[in-house]
């Protein structure tokens, strides 16, 4: 990867913040907390006593233990089994929701909904502690409790929030599951923790049609072997379904508990306070488990602490995105992956608003998110590098056209940057002024590895530090740090509040997946470098890594390449055998111009699938359409790489399979070319761009 590391070795600095930003920066207030002055004083600090460190995150986020932690950090059972906060008694609700209840944070909005039918939905922190409280009962009547897993299959509501605080209230385990998921995944899920409840919905509109959530569900339900009890949550202006499930008690919400919750009060308020109070819980009771899919096989449970998830989460949005009390935060995410939760726990800790959207982002017109942001007068707005490179298509003008004035930072996470989207968004979006806080780790974090903050400059599509608290560092294939400019394996070589507490009960999967590789090292999986001015950069996943003509190349910066020209929107490359380089890339190019795109399809099909690009051809009309651009797509690459690293074909495709949080999923088009077992394909928003890959080589 040696080219990569020419590239970014010359980046330049595209952002310094200003005495202003500096100032207001929460992560300014916990420097002067523990008096040093400098980032890199805060960070040597943070690594070097680890536990000095997390006290004072503790103290900088006021969590209150009842009764105290015993011993901060006990490693009796293995650097990889930390029990953080030993002894101590902690419900994390009561950070998010109970502490506010007094002065003025009580009438402060907690959460700013809008569907993508138009309605739009407030709720201050009174008003979510009364929902949350309503809902609690409702679990507790149904005799759930203390260690029941309970499973949320909801998009991001209001009542999604209140689902996965009412069940952590109870001493319940959430098990949140993608919204769009089929019934195989849910139910897998389901049966892996077996979860006695299960709270859903009818439906919820997607592109102006109704995604018919409830019938999907109820295949699910019926098929599981311990769910007992089913909420459902209820959108008026969708149609009613039949809601009879055999052996299942099924309650069934409005979207405003707020009436439901006031005629409890009057009607049986020594009851109501009885069933809704917060159940005592440890630090370290099981508070959530996180699905994530794995290369190969079942997916993932990632076990997760009511002392972990939640204050590496609320380290990471203060330190990293600047949310304080009052800080207005959105992220394009579901609830089935971790910034779902991320977005919840992390904001209502800092006393913050978050301000969901439920809906396509770009629907009914390419402007929608803009709108969004500027009619909730977001500061803090969490968007995927996929999502820009889409709107990116649709011009400059449309960002123009809304006040963007409350914005202060962008945030993405889950996929790395190509440097074209990123500075679209950064000078025609933000206007050169507005950060991107580019984010990188994982749901086995609790958050990031690596992040961007207010107080250091930015590069394009890199990273200007590793986290507080993260000892993170770039190893060799003997687990020796490599230099600058270097290409390595993300390692993090101390514990951390927010690691994952293993795999749900598979504890020897998850020892081999993190800790197998180096003596008490966790080895993340992904390639990073560093630059001499000590700024980071992901270059993708290590199992993605290809070594063509005994050369390795990150198939990233191939796709960085291949974006960059005007006509390709998205890239994905992926290594297949080759008698002469070992291996061989194969790319698969999504193009901005649909017409482009069908006079391609014709013309493959026409040609039993093959495009001769070895040729320039004669023209650049109808049917040469695809091997004009082709060819100028293998120079482009030639040109900046060499030859022998120039994929070896190119296929024009209309979308790349992606997971629910618009990750490129190229061990799935790796599989689907090649005619083999793709694993676990239940994250998919796009099972037919799969197919579509299948057919290629039929």
């Amino acid at each position: 990867m040696n080219d990569t590391a020419n590239l970014l070795e010359n980046q330049s600095i595209a952002w310094t913040p200003t005495a202003d930003v500096i100032e207001r920066a929460q992560l300014t207030k916990f420097m002067r907390q523990i008096g040093v002055t400098t980032f890199d004083e805060l960070y040597r600090f943070s690594i070097n006593d680890v536990e000095k460190f997390t006290t004072e995150v503790l103290k900088f986020l006021d969590v209150k233990f009842n009764p105290p932690y015993e011993k901060l950090l006990d490693t009796s059972n293995g650097i990889e089994f930390p029990n953080w906060c030993a002894g101590a008694g902690l419900n994390i609700t009561e950070m998010c929701l109970d502490r506010w209840q007094t002065g003025e944070m009580k009438d402060q909005p907690a959460i700013v909904w809008e569907g993508e039918e138009g309605k739009t939905r407030t709720l201050t922190y009174e008003e979510l502690m009364l929902e949350v409280e309503v809902i609690s009962v409702s679990l507790r009547k149904r005799a759930l409790g203390k260690g029941d897993a309970v499973g949320i299959h909801l998009p991001m509501m209001i009542e999604t929030v209140i689902a996965l605080l009412a069940i952590n209230r109870i001493g319940a385990i959430s098990v949140p599951v993608f919204s769009g998921y089929g019934v195989e995944a849910i139910l897998s899920r389901l049966n892996a923790v077996g979860a006695k409840a299960l709270f859903t919905c009818d439906g919820f509109p997607r592109r102006g049609k109704e995604v018919n959530a409830f019938e999907v569900a109820k295949q699910a339900i019926v098929n599981s072997t311990t769910i007992k009890d089913v909420f459902v949550v209820v959108r008026p202006q969708l149609q009613s379904f039949n809601w009879d499930l055999p052996n299942i008690n099924v309650e069934m919400y409005d979207t405003d508990l707020i009436d439901d919750g006031e005629e409890i009060l009057a009607n049986s308020k020594e009851e109501f306070e009885k069933l809704s109070k917060l159940e005592p819980t440890n630090a370290e009771d099981p508070l959530i488990i996180l699905y994530t899919s794995g290369t190969t096989g079942k997916p993932k449970g990632i076990a997760h602490t009511h002392c972990s998830f939640p204050i590496k989460a609320a380290q990471d949005m203060a330190f990293g995105t600047d949310v304080g009390r009052g800080t207005r935060i959105s992220w394009i995410t579901d609830i089935g992956w971790m910034m779902g939760p991320w977005l919840i726990y992390g904001a209502l800790i800092n006393g913050a608003t978050i301000c969901i959207y439920d809906g396509a982002p770009d629907y009914p017109a390419p402007d929608r998110m803009w709108e969004f942001a500027a009619k909730h007068k977001v500061e803090i707005l969490g968007i995927s590098p996929t999502l820009v490179r889409a709107l990116a298509t649709h011009g400059d003008d449309l960002p123009k056209k809304h006040d963007l004035s409350a914005l202060r930072a962008f945030a993405s996470t889950g996929e790395p940057w190509n440097p074209a989207p990123w500075w679209w968004l950064f000078e025609k979006v933000g206007a050169s002024k507005l950060p991107i806080i580019n984010y990188s780790g994982g749901t086995e974090i609790s958050g990031g590895i690596l992040m961007n903050n207010p107080l250091v400059p930015i590069k394009p599509c890199g990273f200007s530090a590793a986290c507080p608290g993260i000892d993170a560092d770039i190893l060799d294939d003997m687990g020796a740090s490599v230099g600058a400019n270097r290409v390595g394996e993300l390692a993090i070589k101390k514990t951390w509040i927010g690691m994952a507490r293993g795999f749900w009960q598979e504890r020897e999967r998850y020892l081999e997946t993190y800790w197998s590789r180096f003596e008490n090292i966790w080895v993340h999986g992904d390639w990073a470098m560093k630059d001499a001015d000590g700024h980071w950069f992901i270059l993708g996943r290590s199992d993605d890594t290809l070594k063509v003509a005994g050369k390795r190349v990150g198939p990233a910066e191939v796709e960085s390449l291949l974006v960059a020209h005007p006509l390709v929107a998205e890239a994905a490359v992926i290594g297949v055998p080759d008698e002469m380089k070992g291996t061989a890339m194969v790319a698969f190019c999504v193009i901005r111009n649909a017409d482009i795109l069908s006079a391609m399809s014709a013309e493959r099909e026409r040609n039993d699938g093959e495009i001769d690009d070895t040729k320039q051809p004669s023209s650049s009309g109808g049917e040469d359409a695809s091997k004009m651009l082709a060819f100028q797509l293998k120079n482009l690459v030639a040109k900046d790489m060499g030859k022998p690293l120039a994929p070896s074909k190119i296929y024009f495709v209309s979308a790349l399979p992606k997971t629910r949080n618009a990750k490129v999923m190229r061990r799935v088009i790796r599989a689907a070319y090649l005619g083999e077992d793709a694993g676990d394909l239940s994250a998919l928003e796009n099972p037919n761009a799969v197919e579509e890959i299948q057919r290629i080589n039929q």
